[in-house]
């Protein structure tokens, strides 16, 4: 079969759908997004985060047929989504659901300036860049969905405390860091975000 879905703000379709192919395959494999990591194909990790509609899912349990008409937003396009929210809802983000959600908007957002496709030559998102400044990342197979996570989590709590940010993060497994760098980094984007309204 034929998906046709929209990522990271632009059109796209798969072609030669099996039924039971995931999500996750669908954007490794065949749309060349290989950010999205592929571990242990069950949804306990998290490595796998995407956003479908806006809401944080495991790809790696979406039947890519279930994204045909949703948009999908993956750790290469979070720079443009977050570029995106700051001049479209200066101040106020995409928290009221309004982005996201609606395939009519994420096909008039046109990202520019940077490949939202593959990541390349583009900058850094509010929470990519915290993740580095804060030394969150060591071997980085975790660190695309937590930061598709923590992302979402921020754009719908600007302010959260510490139990905010566990529990949005809890569907995340990082075997490296011992997550105290990793809730440093969330901490250190939201007060950036709070300092900047």
């Amino acid at each position: 079969m034929r998906v046709t879905f929209t990522v990271n703000g632009r059109g796209q379709e798969a072609d030669d759908v099996w039924e039971g192919e995931s999500l996750l395959y669908v954007l490794r494999e065949r749309m060349g997004l290989p950010g999205s990591k592929n571990a242990c194909e069950q949804g306990e990790c998290g490595s796998c985060t995407v956003r479908l509609d806006g809401v944080p899912v495991c790809s790696c349990l979406v039947a890519a047929g279930q994204a045909e008409g949703r948009e999908i937003i993956t750790v290469e396009g979070l720079a443009d989504y977050a570029e995106h929210r700051d001049s479209a809802h200066p101040g106020d983000g995409c928290a009221s659901g309004a982005c996201g959600t609606s395939l009519r908007s994420a096909q008039r957002w046109q990202p520019g300036g940077t490949d939202s496709r593959t990541g390349e030559a583009g900058g850094l998102s509010p929470i990519q860049q915290a993740f580095i400044d804060a030394g969150a990342v060591q071997c980085g197979f975790c660190t695309p969905g937590l930061l598709v996570a923590a992302d979402e989590m921020l754009e719908r709590n600007p302010s959260p405390s510490d139990a905010d940010i566990r529990e949005a993060l809890s569907g995340n497994l990082c075997r490296c860091t011992g997550y105290e760098k990793i809730l440093d980094a969330v901490r250190l984007a939201a007060a950036r975000q709070e300092e900047a309204v």
